[in-house]
């Protein structure tokens, strides 16, 4: 399963190299509607997999309450900083305007989604 969570690593890396996002729009989706983690925990892996310098205290917390999957965050983490570079590369050739309605597009499918539910 490692290499599923390396993928969706580096999907999140290019999403955020791309759209300055991953985390809590791409990965927590993923974790909670791919890989059967509940919400908790996705929450609680995306800020384990973030740490050192965003969330060591909130990743804390979750890991504490058994909300965190190391071995998923730690797999997600190589994926995401490979992924960041490439598609911060990448992006550097869309037009402005072209980049606003597909992040804006995504972001509307992954609230429907959420919305309604698996």
């Amino acid at each position: 399963m490692w290499i599923g969570y390396v993928t969706a690593g580096l999907a999140a890396g290019i999403a955020s190299g791309f759209f300055g996002i991953g985390g809590g729009t791409l990965l927590i989706p993923v974790m909670v509607y791919l890989f059967g983690l509940t919400q908790h925990q996705a929450q609680g892996t995306t800020l384990a997999l973030m740490v050192p310098p965003i969330g060591l205290l909130a990743a804390w917390r979750y890991y504490v309450e058994g909300n965190v999957n190391i071995s998923m965050a730690l797999c997600i983490c190589a994926g995401f900083f490979l992924g960041g570079l490439i598609g911060a590369h990448y992006v550097q050739e869309v037009p402005d305007p072209v980049l606003k309605r597909v992040f804006g597009g995504y972001l509307l499918v992954v609230a429907v989604k959420m919305i309604i539910g698996k």
